[in-house]
């Protein structure tokens, strides 16, 4: 397996783990019960298990850009060093940003995500 496609891989399972540090953030304030109905009219999840559902939402805006870039540079046959580079720069970004934005380290935040951005567009790059 291309190691671009083992990122992608290691992304998705970065998204899960944050989505069950965004549940269990909102099932401490919520509680379980409230978390088994429809959610309407549910307050706002404040504090560290807010920032981690909103963290989780980014990630998978963003996971859904690097999938396509990885995807389509692996099926084209167009991986090289700067594909991997940027597969790299994007997940170990993330990584640091799901932690990051869950201590609310404000501009830190910005600076990872800001990296992540750098590793799709040195994908999107040899693409183009």
């Amino acid at each position: 397996m291309k190691p671009e496609l083992s990122l992608l891989v290691w992304s998705v399972l970065l998204a899960f783990v944050q989505l069950l540090v965004a549940v269990q953030g909102a099932m401490s304030q919520l509680g379980l019960i409230a978390l088994f109905g429809n959610r309407e009219g549910m307050p706002e999840i404040k504090g560290w298990g807010g920032r981690a559902i909103r963290a989780h939402r980014n990630m998978i805006e963003n996971l859904v850009l690097f999938a396509a870039l990885v995807l389509v540079a692996a099926l084209a046959g167009k991986t090289n060093g700067m594909t991997l580079l940027g597969a790299q720069l994007f997940f170990w970004a993330r990584v640091a940003y799901a932690v990051i934005y869950v201590a609310g380290i404000t501009y830190l935040r910005t600076a990872a995500w800001a990296v992540s951005i750098v590793g799709l567009a040195l994908i999107f790059l040899q693409l183009v």
